[in-house]
């Protein structure tokens, strides 16, 4: 490699449903502030496991569901409700795809 090449570097996460990352993890790997966090949870985005921060343990499906909110918030302004409303609205369609696919009709 020529010393005017810069290489990137990237941080790839493989997790399960079940996984529990700490709040810590979670922020890491959404490259998310713990405070947007935080306002995920008082919001009923995410419930994680434990009772304090500090103790709090996320599933796969939560840090899924964290990393939308945060681009929804850093590339279209959305605000914590209507992030909120949009990760519903999503699952509700993914459980509709499913369904679907569940009859035959996709």
């Amino acid at each position: 490699m020529s010393p005017n090449t810069t290489q990137s570097q990237a941080t790839v996460f493989i997790l399960e449903e079940q996984t529990g990352l700490t709040l810590a993890e979670l922020c890491r790997a959404c490259m998310a502030q713990t405070g947007f966090i935080a306002e995920l949870v008082e919001e009923g985005v995410l419930t994680p496991a434990g009772q304090a921060p500090d103790q709090w343990r996320f599933t796969g499906v939560q840090v899924r569901h964290a990393s939308v909110a945060v681009h929804l918030q850093r590339d279209l302004g959305v605000n914590v409700a209507g992030a909120a409303l949009a990760l519903q609205l999503l699952d509700e369609l993914e459980a509709l795809r499913a369904r679907l696919r569940a009859a035959g009709a996709a």
